[in-house]
């Protein structure tokens, strides 16, 4: 079973930000030469590498709720130039929708369970994911999604 990691989004706004960022360093990599990537960097590397690795996927926390999704695919350790540990999360291109779910703000990020993490909104059936972002979130507030 994937193991995966939750963080906040600290910065962006609403999923479309996140789209915007990941969109900009997925072409930075394209014309680099290489396949289309976002990276997040953190200080922090994950112990569970394997786990995460194995078909897990960074949620993303905007504004005070799960929003989105990447999938992990890898996780690099490196010093930086002031001799700091740090680990680089490459992150497949796509951002998925999920079903919101609230989220308290933490520090840094934490281990997400496959029991814990909310459904990808396509799987949450028809018409659900072409509803406008602020009536999903309603809905969602009120226990009709």
């Amino acid at each position: 079973m994937a193991l995966h990691l939750i963080k906040l989004c600290v910065g962006a706004d609403s999923i479309e930000d996140l789209r915007e960022w990941v969109a900009e360093r997925s072409l930075r990599a394209i014309a680099a030469g290489l396949e289309p990537h976002s990276v997040h960097t953190t200080r922090m590397v994950p112990k569970r590498m394997a786990e995460l690795l194995d078909g897990g996927s960074l949620y993303w926390v905007i504004k005070g709720q799960v929003q989105a999704r990447q999938r992990l695919l890898d996780i690099e350790t490196f010093t930086d130039d002031e001799g700091i540990s740090r680990c680089r999360l490459m992150l497949g291109p796509e951002v998925i929708e999920t079903a919101v779910q609230p989220k308290r703000p933490f520090q840094g990020w934490r281990y997400y369970t496959q029991d814990d993490v909310p459904a990808d909104l396509t799987s949450l059936g028809a018409g659900i994911a072409e509803m406008p972002a602020e009536l999903r979130r309603e809905l969602t507030d009120l226990g009709l999604l």
